[in-house]
């Protein structure tokens, strides 16, 4: 009877520009002592995140079981990987949905008995083995190379000798004694250009999605709703938008935290979308909608028939308030910019879902583009739609996406 050996692999995968040019990364290592016992890496051309990720496990199993091959279902395997959905779906939580996924899935689940592999969770930060593999693999990639696993500097990530990777409880039991014998980060497309040339690699940015709120009864009335007025629940229409949105970033595996404005139907379309993901709420008061004054609650034609001139003035000024003690574009820009500032800083390299309003979302494209403060009457954006900013090392922005409704349909 064979004695059972157990490994870690750690599986990334990366995709600069979603899709863009791919790689994935893999490392098998020994639990007892941190030593990598095998690296592999490679560009995929074209690929998605997800893709890449999925790439990434099959390669760290094969090689798991290409490195004990006599080992049979004695070998026990606990993967490690930062993709929640990869993880969730291999472990049989989550279906598999998304028709590019499905053999991909299937692929890896085939290498080894499913007993005899396990899946965890990591933060990103956890992972740097594999993402430096991945990244080894897209650079080798973009200069017209192979990877090659000599010309690796992976194991600066590694684990000091002696160090041990703690296995779930169960799978300790059940394995027995071992014998004597893993969007930078993701990269993503929008690299900041220098005059007419491509600026060095900056790594990975901070991608900032941007999801409006679901509806409330006041959205298809279009009424000034802001956060000085009766702050509004979702409405039966609204929920159903949440879940569909929850339902998209499931399928896409990119998200990694979530912010919410303070404002009810923000945190209730926050919440619906984190319940799918297994992740916690962040609540930032810098991502709350205008304060629209004595306007709350009105249409944009009792506002003209009731504050002309106040209105009127508005339009014109970033620096006019409205009626009542609101909120001035300037004072709504000052404040996304602190609220962008602290954000980036803290998700440096991640990607950041900010459930929010119409104007911090408007003002979060308009800043990143270096537009005029009329551009935000230039921008529409649909209740429970999907804006993008990505933000890069040397300061720069890039909007990826505006305004995107194609996940409710």
């Amino acid at each position: 009877m064979s004695v059972a050996r157990q490994v870690v692999v750690e599986a990334d995968g990366g995709s600069r520009g979603n899709p863009g040019p791919a790689g994935y990364g893999a490392v098998v290592i020994d639990p007892a002592t941190g030593e990598p016992l095998a690296e592999v890496a490679e560009y995929i051309g074209v690929a998605t995140n997800n893709v890449a990720e999925y790439r990434g496990l099959i390669a760290g199993l094969t090689a798991a079981k290409a490195l004990f091959p006599d080992a049979g279902g004695a070998l026990r395997v606990h993967v490690r990987m930062d993709s929640k959905l990869v993880v969730e779906q291999m472990s049989g939580r989550w279906k598999v949905k998304h028709p590019d996924m499905k053999p991909l899935a299937a692929r890896a689940a085939a290498i080894l008995p499913p007993a005899s592999v396990t899946y965890e969770w990591i933060p990103r930060a956890q992972n740097k083995h594999a993402d430096r593999l991945a990244n080894e693999a897209m650079d080798a990639g973009r200069d017209g190379r192979r990877w090659e696993a000599s010309a690796s500097t992976a194991a600066l990530d590694s684990p000091a000798a002696g160090a041990l990777f703690p296995l779930p409880e169960e799978t300790a039991e059940s394995v027995g004694e071992p014998t004597d014998a893993h969007p930078a980060p993701q990269q993503a497309a929008g690299t900041p250009q220098t005059g007419w040339g491509s600026a060095p690699d900056l790594g990975a940015p901070a991608t900032l999605v941007l999801l409006r709120h679901g509806e409330t009864a006041l959205t298809p009335e279009k009424r000034f709703s802001g956060s000085g007025g009766t702050d509004p629940e979702l409405s039966a229409v609204g929920r159903g938008q949440a879940e569909r949105a929850a339902g998209h970033f499931a399928a896409l595996g990119t998200i990694q935290e979530i912010v919410s404005s303070p404002l009810r139907r923000c945190r209730e379309t926050a919440a619906a979308v984190a319940a799918r993901l297994g992740l916690d709420v962040r609540i930032d008061e810098g991502l709350r909608e205008t304060d629209f004054g004595a306007w709350e609650g009105l249409t944009f034609g009792e506002v003209r028939e009731r504050y002309g001139d106040d209105l009127t003035a508005w339009l014109a000024s970033p620096d006019t308030a409205p009626t009542g003690g609101g909120e001035s574009f300037a004072e709504v820009a000052e404040r996304i910019a602190a609220a962008r500032d602290r954000l980036v800083a803290r998700y440096a390299g991640r990607t950041v879902l900010l459930v929010t309003h119409v104007t911090p979302i408007k003002t979060f494209v308009r800043l990143a583009l270096g537009a005029p403060p009329e551009a935000l009457f230039r921008m529409e954006l649909s209740a429970a739609s999907i804006s993008t900013v990505a933000y890069y090392g040397d300061g720069n922005a890039s909007v990826r996406l505006l305004n995107d409704t194609s996940h409710l349909r």
